[in-house]
C-alpha cells in the first residue's frame, strides 16, 4: 500500500497561525499545474509500482482548483500510477470556497472525504485568526456538502487560543457533534517562528498562548468525545469507528508516500526527500526536467527516533514485536527502560507500550526523553 500528497500552493488570504507554504497571488498557478503534471511524470516510479490506496489533496488551499484543473490532475496521476478502485481521496476545502456546484463538481471527480478548514464556530475567532470564511459560512459548507451526498467528512478545530474560553471551545465541540461530523483533527494553537501570530504576541498585540489552558481544553476535549463515542486513535485525532483517516493512519504506520508539489515531503523507508518551498524555483526546475528536491538517508538514529515519535501518537501505542525487529532486541530494553520511567504517564502489555490519557498530555517531551 501507498499513498499519494499533492500540495497545492495557493491562499486566498494568510492566516496569522500558519507556517505552512503557499502563496496569495494566483499569478503561477497555471504554470505550477503544468509543473505539477510534469513531476506526476518524471516520478511514476517512485513508489516502486505499488498500488495506491490514498490520495490526499492539502495546501494552501486544493478547493481553489477548478472542475478542469481537478480533472487533468486525476487523469495523469491514472496514467502513471496504479490506484485502487477503493481508494481513500481527501479533498481540504476551506468554507469560502464552497457551493452547491463545486460539492457536486468534487463528487463528480471521484473525492469521497472532504476536509474542512473551520478552525472555530465563533466569528470573532475566525476574525483574529485572519481566516477568509465566516462563521455563517463553516455552517452552511458542511449542510452543502452532507445535502451532496459526503458522509466521511473531517474538520479541523484549533483549542487554546487566546480568548477561547471553556465555554466557547464546548460550543465548537457540541456543534461538530450536532452536525453530525464522523472525524475530527483537534489541535492546540502552536505559536511558529516568523508567523504574524509570533509577530503580534513579541509587540503586545496579541495575548500569549498559555500552556496550561490549552492541557485543561484537551483534556476536556478528550472526554467530551469519549462520551460521544469517538475513538481517540491519534494524538489530535478522533472518529466515530470506520472513520479513521487512511492516509494519515498510512503516514504513522510508516507506510511509503509520494508528496507532489512546492513543499511536499516524499518517504520510501529508506529515503525522505522534500521539493523546493518556492513556486517559482518549482515551476523552473521541472520547466527542464528536474523534480526540484533534497534526499536525505534516514540513518537508524533517524528512524528510531521516527518510530518512536510516531508510535507513542498513536492510540495502539510502540509495538515492542515490531521495534525489536526493526532496531533489535537490547534497543527494546533500552527503551522499555526510558518508558518505564513514567508511572503513571505509560501503560504497557506484552505487545506494547501506551500513553495514558494523562501521558498523552506529555506525548512529546515523552518522546524526546527516548531519542537516542
Amino acid at each position: 500500500m501507498a499513498g499519494i500528497y499533492l500540495h497545492i500552493p495557493f491562499c486566498k488570504q494568510a492566516c496569522h497561525y500558519c507556517n505552512f507554504h503557499f502563496s496569495t497571488s494566483l499569478k503561477l498557478k497555471n504554470d505550477f499545474l503544468e509543473g505539477l503534471l510534469k513531476e506526476i511524470e518524471l516520478r511514476k516510479n517512485y513508489l516502486q509500482g505499488k498500488t495506491v490506496n490514498s490520495i490526499y489533496f492539502g495546501g494552501g488551499t486544493p478547493s481553489l482548483l477548478d472542475q478542469d484543473e481537478l480533472g487533468i490532475i486525476f487523469n495523469t496521476l491514472h496514467k502513471f500510477f496504479t490506484i485502487d478502485q477503493q481508494a481513500e481521496i481527501t479533498f481540504e476545502a476551506n468554507p469560502d470556497d464552497v457551493t452547491v456546484a463545486r460539492a457536486s463538481d468534487w463528487k463528480i471527480a471521484g473525492i469521497n472525504r472532504l476536509s474542512m478548514g473551520v478552525q472555530s464556530f465563533y466569528q470573532e475567532d475566525l476574525q483574529w485568526m485572519n481566516r477568509a470564511h465566516t462563521a455563517g459560512q463553516a455552517l452552511e459548507s458542511i449542510r452543502i456538502v452532507q445535502n451532496a451526498g459526503f458522509d466521511n467528512i473531517t474538520i479541523d478545530l484549533i483549542y487554546g487560543s487566546p480568548g477561547l474560553s471553556d465555554e466557547k471551545w464546548s460550543h465548537n465541540v457540541q456543534q461538530a457533534l450536532q452536525l453530525g461530523i464522523p472525524h475530527l483533527s483537534c489541535y492546540a494553537l502552536t505559536v511558529e517562528p516568523q508567523t504574524a501570530l509570533a509577530d503580534m504576541i513579541t509587540k503586545k498585540k496579541s495575548p500569549p498562548v498559555q500552556s496550561d489552558d490549552q492541557a485543561r481544553q484537551f483534556v476536556l476535549l478528550m472526554d467530551w468525545l469519549s462520551d460521544a463515542g469517538f475513538e481517540h486513535y491519534e494524538i489530535s485525532n478522533f472518529s466515530k469507528p470506520g472513520k479513521h483517516s487512511r492516509h494519515n493512519s498510512s503516514y504513522w504506520s510508516g507506510e511509503p508516500y509520494l508528496g507532489l508539489g512546492p513543499s511536499a515531503h516524499s518517504y520510501n523507508g529508506v529515503t525522505r526527500q522534500w521539493n523546493v518551498a518556492n513556486n517559482a524555483k518549482y515551476i523552473q526546475a521541472l520547466q527542464t526536467g528536474v523534480v526540484p528536491c533534497e534526499i536525505e538517508e534516514l540513518s537508524f538514529n533517524n528512524r528510531h527516533n521516527e518510530f518512536v515519535m510516531i508510535s507513542l501518537r498513536k492510540n495502539e501505542g510502540i509495538d515492542k514485536a515490531r521495534f525489536a525487529k526493526l532496531f533489535g532486541e537490547k534497543n527494546l530494553e533500552v527503551l522499555a527502560k526510558g518508558l518505564r520511567k513514567y508511572v503513571g504517564k505509560v501503560e504497557e502489555d506484552n505487545l506494547s507500550f501506551r500513553l495514558t490519557r494523562e501521558g498523552k498530555l506529555f506525548a512529546d517531551g515523552i518522546a524526546g526523553d527516548l531519542f537516542v
